[in-house]
């Protein structure tokens, strides 16, 4: 015990402490703007292609100029002009329209967003953490999402601090016990360090306020 405060109560304060920090921090990413789905926006299922399989069935650009500055707009509408030409043509020539739109469209979304463009991905190239957050979106609901990251971040903090603790207790007693007390230290106050950062960071994914594009 220290200062009347057991090992147990401190424990406890502090995996309460990290399934609050980790809900602020998903807040955090909703709140100041920060979009989960342009991680796999290179990807067939993302919401990019999927807003652009929408504009070609409608033959409407509109819901495609989101995902783009203003200044990219033309080159879009002139892509769009063209593929939807193209596919009065064969089968063939229409599919090849459609991909050319699709790696124009993302590749200028990426570049917006200062990402290197480097193909368009298939739908299993999305990370489950993504998927998941995109579900919420759909459901309207972020709680399940909420809790299993909460949880999960809880759980890594926990067995990081508990693997310092345990080091700390013998790193006097070698150099290799030093060594392991260092190693299981930088894991551990690294791991949290990143999760301040989490917490703290305002703006968007680049750390500048959302733009708002004129359309």
């Amino acid at each position: 015990m220290i200062c009347g405060v057991s090992a147990r109560t401190r424990q406890s304060a502090m995996l309460a402490t990290v399934f609050a920090l980790s809900l602020i921090a998903l807040g955090v990413l909703w709140m100041t703007g920060v979009d989960p789905v342009l991680a796999h926006c290179d990807t067939m299922a993302g919401p990019v292609i999927a807003d652009a399989q929408k504009a070609l069935a409608a033959k409407d650009v509109t819901p495609v100029l989101k995902w783009v500055k203003l200044e990219d707009e033309p080159v879009i509408k002139e892509t769009f002009r063209k593929t939807l030409a193209a596919r009065t043509g064969s089968k063939e020539a229409g599919e090849v329209a459609d991909a050319h739109f699709f790696e124009t469209l993302v590749r200028i979304h990426r570049a917006g967003e200062g990402e290197p463009f480097t193909g368009i991905k298939p739908a299993t190239a999305v990370d489950p953490g993504l998927e998941m957050a995109d579900q919420a979106l759909e459901k309207g609901d972020a709680d399940e999402v909420s809790t299993e990251l909460s949880n999960g971040m809880a759980e890594k903090i926990h067995h990081l601090y508990t693997r310092a603790l345990e080091t700390q207790r013998h790193k006097d007693e070698s150099v290799e016990a030093g060594r392991a007390f260092v190693k299981a230290y930088v894991a551990y106050i690294h791991f949290v360090e990143r999760v301040h950062a989490m917490v703290a960071e305002t703006g968007d994914a680049h750390g500048t306020e959302p733009e708002v594009h004129g359309h």
